[in-house]
C-alpha cells in the first residue's frame, strides 16, 4: 500500500535513521535481570520493590541521556528530550515495566526501552527535533496486582478519575496510592490534561500471525473492543445416584452448553471475533453430587462495535434458551465494556513510511489485546508497531523474540517519531 505523500516532506524518508541495535538488546537484557525467574522470564508486579528497581534503572538511564524526568500522581514517568520549540506539544512513545506473575522479558518493557533508545540514537546522530520527544512508563498496565488493567493510562486518558485509580487495591488491601508513596513514585504532576502531538507504542504481537506469515512488522490499524461478563447458574444439587436424568437441574450441564455457545458465537463472527470462557467454578465440586451452582466468565472481542453488540445479543438469546430447557436460574452481568479503537490514520501512515524506508516486510493487523495506546488514542493521535514473538507466546516465562525483530520495530518507531517531531 502506498504512503500519503503529504507526510513525506516532514523528514527525508530516503535516509535510514537507525537505532543502536546492540545497545537496545543489552538494555533489555539488563532490565530482565530485575525480577528474573528460573524459566527465563520476569516477575515485576506493579508497585512492588522490583518495579521500583526497574523504574529507578530506567530513570537513571534517561538522566544519563540528558532527559528531564517528571512523574505524575499515578506514577506515570515521562522522560523528556527537549525540542527546538519546547512550547509545541511533544511526541510520546512508551509502554509499561510491570509484568504478569510469570511474565516474559519483552511484554511492555520493549516499548519503554525503544523510547529510551530513540532518544539515545538521536543524541548519537546529533539530531535536533522541532518538537520535544518523551519516553513514557505507564503504571499497572497488566492489572495483575491491581485491577483493572491499564488503569494509570486510563486516568491520563480521562476514562477513570484520579481517586478511582489511586484507590485500586490488591489482594492484601493495599492501594495504588499507598504503594506509590511507599516506593517513591507518587509524583506531583497532574495526570493528563495536556496536549500530545502523537503517541507511538512498540509491542510484541502476543499472537502467532506475524511469525506464521513471515512478516517483520505489524501495522496496527485498530484494537478490538471488549465485553466481559460474569455469570452464575443455579440449579439443584442432588445425589448423583438416585436422581433420574430427566429430573435433574444440573448447573454444570448448563455451563457446558454455554461454553459451546460462546465458542460458536466466536466462530459465527469470524475471522476477527474472539470469544472465550476463561474461568469456571463449580459448587459443591464433589464427584457424587450433581452441581447446584456454577460461576463462569465470558470474554468477547471484535474491532467492530456493531458486531460486538450482535455477539452480546446472540449470547443472551442462547443463554435464555439453555437455562429455560434445563430449569436453571441465571444471573448475568456485563462487568466491563471497552469500545473498539481505530488508530489515527496519519500516525499509521508515519509507521508505514518508516517500514518502506527500511524495506521491512509487513502487514496490517488488529490488536487483540488491550494496551496503554488504546486509552491514549482518546486524547492524542496514536498508533502501534507490532513485532513477532516466537510461537505467538506471551504472558509466559518462555516468551521470546529474535534480536532482528527488536531492531526493526525500534527503527520504525524512530522513523515515525522523526516524521511527527520534525527535524529542526
Amino acid at each position: 500500500m502506498s504512503v500519503n505523500p503529504e507526510i513525506l516532506n516532514i523528514v527525508d524518508t530516503s535516509v535510514e535513521y537507525k537505532i543502536n541495535a546492540e545497545r537496545l538488546w543489552d538494555s533489555l537484557m539488563q532490565m530482565a535481570k530485575i525480577g528474573a525467574t528460573e524459566k527465563g522470564g520476569c516477575c515485576r508486579l506493579a508497585l512492588t520493590d522490583l518495579d521500583r528497581e526497574g523504574r529507578d534503572l530506567f530513570v537513571n538511564w534517561c538522566k544519563e541521556a540528558g532527559c528531564t524526568i517528571k512523574v505524575d500522581k499515578m506514577g506515570n514517568i515521562f522522560a523528556r528530550r527537549e525540542g527546538a520549540d519546547s512550547s509545541l506539544p511533544p511526541v510520546l512513545t512508551g509502554s509499561h515495566l510491570d509484568t504478569q506473575p510469570t511474565g516474559g522479558r519483552f511484554d511492555g518493557v520493549y516499548g519503554v526501552l525503544t523510547g529510551l533508545e530513540v532518544i539515545r540514537s538521536l543524541n548519537d546522530m546529533n539530531i535536533q527535533t522541532r518538537r520535544s520527544i518523551e519516553a513514557c512508563v505507564w503504571t499497572n498496565e497488566e492489572g495483575s496486582r491491581f485491577a483493572p488493567a491499564m488503569v494509570a493510562s486510563g486516568v491520563f486518558g480521562g476514562v477513570f478519575d484520579l481517586d478511582y485509580g489511586l484507590n485500586r487495591s490488591d489482594a492484601d488491601g493495599l492501594t495504588m496510592g499507598e504503594e506509590l508513596q511507599r516506593i517513591g513514585y507518587a509524583g506531583d504532576e497532574e495526570v493528563g490534561g495536556r496536549d500530545v502531538h502523537a503517541y507511538f507504542e512498540a509491542h510484541i504481537e502476543q499472537g502467532p500471525i506475524l511469525e506464521a506469515e513471515e512478516k517483520t512488522i505489524g501495522i496496527v490499524t485498530d484494537a478490538q473492543g471488549q465485553r466481559w461478563y460474569e455469570m452464575t447458574l443455579t440449579g439443584v444439587e442432588s445425589h448423583a445416584g438416585p436422581t433420574p436424568m430427566n429430573r435433574r437441574k444440573d448447573a454444570l450441564l448448563g455451563a457446558a452448553k454455554i461454553v459451546q455457545l460462546v465458542n460458536q458465537v466466536g466462530l459465527d463472527n469470524a475471522p476477527l471475533a474472539c470469544a472465550t470462557v476463561g474461568m469456571l467454578n463449580v459448587y459443591p465440586n464433589s464427584r457424587n453430587v450433581i452441581p447446584g451452582q456454577v460461576s463462569l466468565t465470558i470474554d468477547f472481542r471484535h474491532p467492530d462495535d456493531d458486531v460486538l453488540a450482535n455477539m452480546d445479543k446472540q449470547m443472551r438469546e442462547g443463554v435464555d434458551s439453555i437455562v429455560s430447557a434445563i430449569g436453571l436460574e441465571c444471573e448475568l452481568e456485563q462487568i466491563f465494556y471497552y469500545a473498539p479503537i481505530a488508530f489515527d490514520k496519519s500516525c499509521v501512515e508515519a509507521v508505514r513510511a518508516g517500514i518502506q524506508t527500511h524495506g521491512y516486510s509487513s502487514r496490517e493487523i488488529v490488536s487483540g489485546a488491550g494496551h496503554d495506546a488504546c486509552y491514549l488514542a482518546g486524547v492524542a493521535p496514536t498508533s502501534m508497531v507490532f513485532i513477532p514473538c516466537i510461537d505467538g507466546i506471551s504472558h509466559n516465562e518462555i516468551e521470546d523474540v529474535k534480536p532482528e525483530w527488536i531492531t526493526a520495530g525500534a527503527n520504525v518507531v524512530l522513523s515515525a517519531m522523526l516524521q511527527k517531531a520534525e527535524i529542526a
